[in-house]
């Protein structure tokens, strides 16, 4: 689902929201061209060389390849999406799905997973041309020459024969982009003949200049896509409120599986907020694109708070990177940019997602409170390794205070200083919460032109955690990224933050300074007279039953042993660098809910004995079971006699 990774410069990367495949909007040109005295003339030569070789008209090839990549190798590397090269062609394997938005990590269907052919283009085209699939993924020449070779064998399918005629390339311009719907291959081709047209030049991420010239006579020949036999979704069911303008555009089959929710027994208690990281019109686009192995069920427009739905709720979209959260969750994408703050995010935005959210919550009877309204930061982590580079999007700037208030879920509590053993609720508003964040190059990707990092002032959601009550104390750092170290200002590092909304034990109150329990830990917030918390009541707290402390786990499977005959059972450890010490409390806000597992080829959904309580344990939430844990409410009654 996401194209490009940004990183915390620690031993880890951490990636905020998507930047969909294909998404890269022909908008964003530059004036350069290629100058055949320098070395940069070499990618617009293999792109020549490999359009006379295979009879591809050069400005079709340019243009699809722009759209597909803008004409970057991505290092050899490939793109979170799985495509390689400047022709995108993708190989996705089992472990990129168990780190990528399946979040599959333990489940023995991986290879299922990864098994569209559609997430295998690279091998199709280096069989085309007689090379291996690794040559493809390392070498630009190569893999042009495979992309060229593709489109070529998908041209002499729809029309027979290939052509010098531009005009006669539009059927396998739509082939190439994978669709099995029609309004997906549609989409895909306007926008590569659109290209065509106006022309695009661009400066690569590894200093490659290219040039395509505006060819504006170009009229393809559109009912070529007649004879592809594609699905055609424009009737399909809209699930959206009367009051928010609602599309709907099919995402990528590779990142959905078909399922019955809530029907066959899968719970939906969960709605995950995201950004894009791209505009509405490339994320969209790119979501749709089924070499995509990621998909959402809505994406939310910012001038206007228009939606498009992408996938039914009845399915399951790969869109959390955990696949316990993508079973039980809608997953809903915001056009932004998090490491932008709060430039993106309107309140047309915010009121149209407010309504959906509002909607959905009521068909699905989901919690409408900080626990099962999450950001993707706050997504745990479905095994040790993917822990530190699970996303951070929508970032700082998400307004969650307004948000939850728009739900009619506004904090309940009083800022007032807490006692020992009460629990506060994150609440230090937004427009008067400046914070200083430190920005880096890669971590806002429509900005290529910052060189070094810079510390900037943001209306941000969360206060700072400290490792002593002092605004002169190390910041706290989470494991995972820091292992015993401090952390950072870095607007990626989540761990150093508690956000909005966010509910946890007090445990330690000196002079303005308020501790909680967090991530394993006693850590610091500057609260003067309760400013920055909400002393709460109406949930739980969740303490060890013994001496021992508790495992935190990332994921809810059934035991081994409860799977039936005939179905390999996923399995899960707990998160090794977290858990909930003796001594140590944290907030549910919901009872405990049953494991349980779904199996796309049977349709099997397959339920434990075990129970799982949801607990806010650090920046993310974490599960734990309830056998090993004592649960006590917190009511207003407790709350008045502990003060």
């Amino acid at each position: 689902m996401h194209k490009r990774r940004k990183g915390l410069r620690l031993p880890v990367v951490i990636a905020a929201g998507v930047l969909a495949a294909g998404g890269l909007a022909a908008t964003v040109q530059f004036s350069a061209s290629a100058d055949p005295q320098t070395d940069s003339a070499s990618r617009q030569q293999e792109f020549a060389s490999a359009a006379e070789e295979f009879h591809v008209p050069v400005s079709v090839l340019l243009g699809l390849a722009y759209q597909e990549s803008a004409w970057d190798t991505h290092g050899g590397h490939h793109s979170t999406s799985g495509g390689f090269g400047p022709m995108h062609l993708t190989d996705v394997t089992p472990a990129m799905m168990a780190a990528g938005d399946a979040g599959g990590a333990g489940r023995d269907d991986l290879a299922s997973m990864a098994s569209n052919p559609a997430l295998h283009t690279l091998q199709t085209a280096a069989k085309l041309i007689g090379e291996s699939p690794d040559t493809l993924r390392k070498d630009s020449a190569a893999n042009i020459r495979g992309g060229a070779a593709l489109l070529a064998s998908y041209q002499k399918t729809v029309a027979g024969s290939t052509t010098a005629d531009a005009d006669k390339w539009y059927g396998a311009v739509a082939r190439y982009s994978q669709s099995t719907h029609r309004q997906g291959a549609v989409s895909f081709a306007d926008r590569v003949f659109n290209t065509v047209r106006k022309g695009a030049s661009h400066t690569t991420q590894d200093g490659q200049r290219l040039h395509l010239s505006a060819s504006p006579s170009v009229d393809p020949t559109e009912t070529q896509v007649d004879r592809l036999h594609l699905k055609n979704s424009a009737n399909a069911d809209i699930e959206c409120p009367p009051a928010v303008q609602c599309t709907f555009v099919p995402g990528s089959p590779a990142g959905v599986q078909v399922s019955n929710r809530p029907a066959n027994g899968i719970r939906i208690d969960t709605i995950v907020i995201h950004d894009l990281e791209s505009t509405y019109d490339a994320g969209v686009n790119g979501l749709a694109s089924p070499t995509n192995p990621a998909a959402t069920h809505y994406v939310m427009r910012s001038s206007d708070g228009a939606v498009t739905q992408m996938v039914p709720t009845t399915n399951i979209a790969f869109h959390a990177g955990n696949y316990s959260t993508n079973m039980h969750s809608i997953g809903i994408e915001h056009e932004g940019y998090a490491a932008q703050g709060a430039t993106w995010y309107t309140e047309a935005q915010y009121e149209a997602t407010a309504t959906l959210v509002k909607y959905l919550a009521a068909r699905f009877d989901i919690p409408l409170d900080r626990q099962h309204v999450i950001g993707h930061d706050n997504v745990p982590g479905p095994a040790d390794k993917y822990v530190s580079g699970m996303h951070w999007d929508p970032g700082n700037g998400w307004d969650w205070g307004h948000f939850m208030g728009l739900l009619g879920h506004g904090y309940s509590g009083v800022h007032s200083t807490p006692t020992v053993g009460s629990v506060v609720t994150i609440d230090p508003g937004f427009a008067g919460n400046v914070q200083t964040v430190r920005v880096c190059p890669g971590d806002d990707p429509s900005d290529s032109s910052s060189t070094a990092c810079a510390d900037k002032q943001q209306e941000s959601n969360f206060v700072y955690l400290r490792k002593a009550p002092d605004a002169g104390a190390p910041l706290f750092g989470d494991q995972s990224i820091h292992g015993q170290g401090d952390g950072t200002n870095r607007i990626n590092d989540w761990g150093s933050t508690a956000q909005s909304g966010q509910q946890f034990v007090v445990a330690d109150v000196q002079g303005e300074w308020t501790a909680i329990w967090f991530s394993g830990a006693k850590v610091w917030f500057h609260n003067p007279d309760g400013k920055n918390a909400k002393i709460t009541y109406g949930v739980k707290t969740i303490r060890p039953s013994g001496s021992a402390s508790v495992a935190v786990y990332g994921q809810s499977y059934p035991d081994a042993a409860e799977y039936p005959a005939g179905l390999s059972p996923s399995t899960q450890s707990a998160l090794s660098m977290y858990s909930v010490p003796a001594g140590q409390a944290y907030v549910a806000t919901q009872a405990p809910a049953l494991t349980d597992d779904y199996f796309k080829s049977s349709g099997t959904v397959v339920f434990g004995k075990k129970k799982m309580y949801t607990i806010q344990y650090n920046h993310r939430v974490g599960l734990v079971y309830e056998n090993g844990v004592t649960a006590t409410p917190v009511t207003r009654h407790w709350e008045n006699r502990g003060n």
